[in-house]
């Protein structure tokens, strides 16, 4: 869990920028998908050489944004993130997916 400190950071940056009006959720949601593919170029040609500090940079933008997309939308991300674990535990039952990378419809 982001620490308040850390989140209240988040938006005093937004807020001094004054950027809020751009914070759209599509254009959040494609700031999101734009940082998710430059944290995915850090392992574009290798999956075990990547550089750290370059994947955590990468990541805290993904982060932010995600922070950015919850203010929006007025979502608390420990009741969102319950919610899906919800429904991941009931699609992906321990005796049906351990151990397997199968999607859920296709266990057995």
């Amino acid at each position: 869990m982001m620490k308040q400190e850390t989140i209240d950071r988040i938006r005093k940056f937004t807020e001094d920028r004054d950027w809020d009006q751009f914070h759209t959720p599509a254009n959040l949601a494609k700031s999101i998908a734009i940082e998710a593919s430059e944290l995915l170029e850090c392992f574009q040609w290798s999956d075990t050489e990547y550089d750290v500090d370059h994947v955590s940079e990468e990541l805290a933008d993904v982060l932010v944004y995600c922070r950015n997309m919850l203010d929006k939308l007025g979502l608390e991300e420990d009741v969102i993130v319950n919610r899906k674990m919800d429904q991941n535990e009931a699609k992906y039952p321990v005796e049906k997916a351990r151990g397997s990378a199968a999607k859920y419809d296709s266990l057995e």
